[in-house]
């Protein structure tokens, strides 16, 4: 993993557990505040259920951001937004709705599950724009726009894991 990815990833962490701490969450949906990481977050549905009820913060999503193989243009694209307003968001430190929040999360979730499976952004990203015979010849990162979609990418990505190819 580069040192650049490293960084990044602490960058994650230590924002995740900012968040957590200023939040209002029920603590009983905490592992311990000292172990919880970006990638523990990703995979407690509590913890992401709440900080999408409360809106991501735009802190979080430039560092999901740049840590996703995804373009600002893509971002835009995906939440229905135009880059004029990313960059709103971003002047203001607005937080982003709960339908936003949603998206952000979920492609979080799929680049985290990627990293596990192929181990390296690029690889992951290669997979991601390569149609897939098993998503109906349809490259996975089309099928990111919605939640059906994402189960998909993340079901397949599940079974590339377990040695079960189509």
């Amino acid at each position: 993993m580069a040192a650049a990815e490293k960084t990044l990833e602490q960058k994650l962490d230590k924002e995740i557990l900012t968040l957590i701490k200023r939040s209002g969450i029920d603590k009983r949906f905490l592992i311990s505040s000292n172990t919880l990481t970006y990638s523990n977050f990703l995979n407690n549905k509590m913890l992401m259920m709440w900080i999408i009820k409360e809106g991501v913060p735009y802190s979080l999503f430039d560092l999901i951001l740049h840590y996703t193989p995804f373009t600002e243009n893509y971002w835009a694209e995906l939440l229905d937004l135009s880059t004029k307003s990313l960059q709103r968001y971003k002047e203001s430190s607005r937080q982003f709705k709960p339908i936003q929040s949603e998206k952000i999360i979920e492609v979080a979730e799929v680049t985290n599950v990627g990293l596990d499976v192929f181990g390296d952004m690029e690889k992951f990203k290669l997979w991601l724009d390569t149609p897939n015979y098993a998503l109906g010849n349809v490259k996975p990162l089309e099928l990111l726009s919605d939640s059906y979609g994402k189960e998909m990418v993340i079901g397949e990505l599940t079974r590339i894991n377990y040695g079960i190819l189509a």
